[in-house]
């Protein structure tokens, strides 16, 4: 049976965004995965940004995470650009802020679409727009002493 574009499932959920939030406490892709399950999706993907033990040539020791107070509303704006430009079916997007260890999960997103293609693009743009428009720095610790914060916009 060949699937039509007239098909609910291949079209956007009504209320996609499933779950979105700034957390001071480990993130779980278990949760993330769970809230973008969806029975019409065919395609799921999932990003799992994870703290590194470098950066930029340097070894970084420790590093955390702060938010201006608008982060989690911004996630939101962010979240409904991305279900307005792709049929998403299931949305999640969780960041930690805190004080974070080498290996430690900083930010999961996934999101669920009726077709692998649409899954990733969706998703990378949501990962991609979450770095660039959220207010949430990242402070690193150097290993030589040294520290730098970054700016997510």
């Amino acid at each position: 049976m060949a699937p039509t574009i007239d098909h609910p499932g291949e079209q956007a959920a009504q209320d996609p965004i499933k779950l979105i939030g700034i957390r001071e406490t480990p993130l779980s892709v278990d949760e993330v995965l769970k809230a973008v399950g969806d029975d019409a999706a065919g395609g799921t993907a999932l990003f799992v940004g994870t703290v590194r033990n470098h950066d930029g040539g340097a070894d970084v020791d420790a590093l955390g995470y702060s938010c201006h107070p608008s982060a989690e509303a911004e996630m939101r704006r962010v979240a409904e650009k991305v279900v307005a430009e792709y049929p998403v079916r299931a949305l999640a997007a969780v960041h930690r802020v805190g004080d974070l260890g080498i290996g430690d999960l900083a930010v999961v997103v996934g999101v669920s679409c009726p077709h692998r293609g649409e899954a990733f693009e969706a998703c990378r743009k949501l990962i991609d727009d979450l770095k660039h428009e959220v207010p949430i720095w990242k402070h690193q610790k150097f290993s030589d002493g040294t520290e730098e914060w970054v700016g997510a916009c």
